[in-house]
């Protein structure tokens, strides 16, 4: 039974700890089994529910009971109705769910689930922020995004997930990543290799997000024949890009001219989402970053939407939001 496998990390919690006073609600669920995925081996999601809410949450045969503040029982409560639904349909869940129903909710109020999110044919792509569920919706509204913000808030993997989403349904027939080689100041010609062996230290991050959200078998192949296009900025000089979407990553690292050229190169047919971190530029000394002159210069421009994440929407795992943290403070 759910709670009872080996020690329950439920029980293990409650040692030494302080039971939270206020509320006490039962939660009954039908099936044991599906609970005891809902749970997480032994109990995981439960303690994360503790940690992020401040209640008591322990399980006993097929309810769980939580103890605390009645708004935040509530709000637990909801989230574990929600994705106990998810789990009864068959879908995998782990603590990012958790994490991210409960940081709408918390925004959003127990009662409502106001995650976006994107479908591919390898997973379905759930926002675990409110700002994430802004930046795909601005996505879907709109043909030009930026999304600026700290490492590990999930703007290049957002944006790489929703172009496998149009790109599996026709709604774009390529799609076209890119990012500025700064280290090797675009002058690739002394790497050893072909253009992709060149390239591609630069632009793994791409490559990870495309693998995640598609089939490795289609990447391959739609690399190999040009529908999926990954080169580094400088090679999109003097193109038209239509019918297709367009993801520039690290674009912290643009100067003003090579900005207006990527983006002048958007065609008919075509979204283009921009992303990067303005505290991490690599250019030299002097030289303003394109990103932030363009998300002001283009600031109220129809369709166009420049979304901000803030280290409150890092994903990646607490301890990155803590070094954001420290590294902004000491601005």
């Amino acid at each position: 039974m759910a709670g009872f496998r080996g020690l329950p990390a439920s029980a293990s919690r409650r040692e030494g700890k302080t039971e939270v006073q206020g509320a006490r609600i039962v939660v009954p669920f039908e099936d044991n089994r599906l609970l005891t995925r809902l749970l997480g081996e032994y109990d995981s999601h439960l303690a994360l529910i503790e940690d992020r809410l401040g209640i008591n949450a322990h399980a006993h045969g097929n309810v769980v009971i939580l103890t605390g503040p009645a708004n935040a029982c509530a709000l637990a409560r909801e989230v574990l109705e929600k994705l106990y639904a998810r789990v009864a349909k068959g879908e995998s869940i782990g603590a990012g769910d958790f994490d991210g129903l409960i940081r709408h909710a918390r925004t959003e109020g127990p009662s409502s689930d106001g995650q976006a999110q994107i479908a591919t044919r390898r997973r379905v792509v759930k926002a675990r922020t409110p700002m994430q569920s802004s930046y795909i919706r601005a996505i879907e509204k709109h043909d030009l995004v930026f999304g600026v913000g700290p490492a590990g808030t999930g703007k290049t993997y957002l944006a790489v997930a929703f172009a496998a989403h149009c790109l599996e349904r026709g709604v774009v027939e390529r799609i076209i990543l890119s990012r500025p080689a700064v280290e090797a100041g675009e002058r690739l010609g002394f790497l050893p290799g072909d253009m992709r062996e060149k390239v591609d230290p630069y632009l793994r991050p791409l490559y990870d997000a495309l693998y995640d959200v598609l089939p490795p078998e289609k990447v391959e192949r739609d690399l190999e024949t040009g529908v999926i296009e990954i080169a580094p900025l400088a090679f999109m000089r003097g193109r038209t890009l239509a019918n297709a979407f367009v993801i520039l990553d690290e674009a912290q690292n643009t100067t003003s001219m090579q900005m207006k050229m990527f983006l002048t190169r958007l065609g008919e047919g075509s979204k283009m989402v921009v992303t990067g971190d303005p505290t991490q530029v690599d250019l030299p000394p002097g030289m303003r970053s394109g990103l932030e002159e363009a998300v002001s210069l283009l600031d109220g421009v129809d369709d166009i939407s420049a979304i901000r994440f803030t280290g409150a929407d890092i994903v990646r795992r607490d301890l990155v939001a803590k070094i954001v943290a420290a590294y902004d403070k000491a601005v």
